[in-house]
């Protein structure tokens, strides 16, 4: 039996990559390698810089439950500080020595007589791993309009995701593709600073008040007692349950949930005044069905003279701007892409080719099969690979919520192997059917099956119709990480 080079390889040194390894360090199987294609740790937040970037839930739950920064400046943290907590994990946890930075995976093939993965690199080196883990995010790969001329633009042309900080924007003009989360951040940041800014809008976006404040020195100070953490915590997670998975996974026996859109439009009069340009910022769809927005300013930014909605459809983009269906052209200076990443491409989900034993690819077995894992974690017929961010894992809290539950997950699989001495581990059939079964059987209660969703161009449906966000609350999750049937694998070395 060949003996490969690690026990475990992670794949990817953000958020999820980092917490995985933490949780390996703590159960003693420290054999392990991260490889990271980026030059430092953070994931999204190594990547994504642009003007305004935040988190949008409160910095209290987007963290490691067992590592609470103390370090905070605002209800809801800025990227920068987000980047810096990454580093701090990374140090404070011994992980750097394992990380190869600056490492892009090409491909993963199973080895069925050995019972390894083996990984191929961008620099063309082989590294070979008894267990592989994806902690690739689904916030990855930037993803690029599908509009006739979208490469023929004269000017600067950046994407969001790769913000290009060597550009001033003063007194320029200034197209931005897409209303989604990011360009809800952009905008008001740099509507100020530019001479005309133009927003192409394919479906409006929902957008509420966010509660972004900086911290008072009292609260700050409460960070650092052990009672004081516990109290912000629980108030903070107990807002963001109630703000998405109770929502919108509940929607159907939630009376609260069916209020939202009341409450965002009655935002929607108090912010923008032109009512023309009010109803084009209206969504036609509930609450939910797509990834709401949260900021202070970004409504209010449409008051501006300088600032422009247009909602007549692209046609196409000229080297001198951007052209809409009713012919008429508007010529910019400088095109901004916020149109998201590929998330639930089965040839993206994964920013990598996974081929299993007989050569099936993953990607094809999902294109076959529709997206689907066993707790969000495991696929059949691919042994020994795991996943963090998996289909029907996520319940829609936080990010943290979701690594913490796969990871204790993925642990107790590789603890029992390794009392077991497997080198084989694969979630059943059995046990992936009833589960996925059991995902179809409860989703009737989302917010995603009622009609109005039909009208959201959501990024949350996949080719096949599907909305891979598991029905339930973060608890669940939680609890079934630690009590799943180890049965539910087949060990053998």
């Amino acid at each position: 039996m060949t003996v490969p080079d690690h026990h475990t390889v992670i794949i990817g040194a953000g958020f999820s990559g980092i917490g995985t390894a933490i949780l390996l360090d703590k159960a003693g199987l420290n054999d392990y390698l991260m490889i990271e294609a980026a030059d430092g740790c953070g994931g999204t937040w190594y990547w994504n810089t642009y003007p305004g970037i935040a988190v949008d839930i409160p910095s209290f739950s987007y963290q490691f439950s067992f590592e609470q920064s103390a370090k905070w400046t605002r209800t809801y943290a800025p990227g920068h500080e987000l980047k810096a907590y990454a580093e701090h994990c990374v140090d404070k946890y011994g992980l750097r020595p394992r990380i190869r930075f600056g490492t892009r995976v090409l491909s993963a093939v199973f080895d069925e007589d050995s019972d390894l993965w083996r990984i191929e690199t961008d620099n063309g080196g082989t590294i070979t791993a008894r267990f592989l883990v994806n902690a690739c995010g689904v916030l990855t790969t930037p993803q690029l309009p599908d509009i006739d001329g979208v490469d023929s633009f004269a000017g600067v042309t950046m994407h969001t995701a790769r913000w290009d900080h060597a550009q001033d924007l003063t007194g320029k003009r200034v197209a931005i593709i897409g209303t989604g989360a990011s360009a809800v951040q952009v905008i008001p940041e740099i509507a100020p600073i530019v001479e005309r800014l133009t927003v192409f809008q394919r479906t409006p976006i929902w957008c509420f008040p966010k509660a972004d404040v900086p911290l008072s020195p009292i609260a700050r100070q409460a960070m650092r007692l052990p009672g004081g953490k516990a109290v912000q915590r629980l108030l903070s997670q107990a807002y963001v349950e109630f703000t998405f998975p109770l929502a919108a996974q509940y929607f159907t026996v939630n009376p609260m949930a069916k209020r939202a859109g009341d409450v965002g439009k009655a935002y929607l009069r108090k912010e923008v005044k032109d009512p023309v340009v009010r109803d084009k910022l209206t969504p036609r769809y509930a609450v939910g069905c797509k990834r709401p927005g949260f900021h202070n300013t970004y409504l209010s930014t449409f008051n501006r003279d300088n600032v422009s909605l247009v909602t007549e459809p692209i046609d196409k983009i000229t080297g001198s701007g951007v052209v809409t269906a009713d012919g008429e052209s508007h010529d910019v200076d400088v095109l901004i892409l916020a149109t998201g990443f590929k998330v639930l491409d089965p040839d993206n989900v994964l920013t990598y080719s996974v081929s299993g034993p007989g050569g099936l690819t993953l990607s094809h077995y999902w294109s076959e099969h529709r997206l689907q894992a066993y707790e969000g974690v495991s696929i059949p017929r691919f042994p020994n690979f795991f996943t963090v961010f998996g289909p029907y894992g996520y319940v829609g809290s936080s990010y943290f919520a979701l690594i913490e539950s796969q990871g204790h997950h993925i642990v107790r699989c590789l603890e029992h192997a390794r009392r077991r001495d497997a080198t084989r581990v694969e979630v059943t059939q059995e046990a992936n059917d009833r589960y996925f079964a059991e995902m179809m059987r409860k989703r009737h209660r989302q917010i995603f099956w009622q009609d109005s969703c039909s009208l959201a161009n959501s990024y949350y449906f996949d080719r096949n119709g599907d909305v891979p966000l598991r029905p339930a609350t973060t608890v669940e999750a939680y609890w079934r990480s630690r009590r799943f049937p180890l049965r539910d694998y087949a060990f053998s070395a």
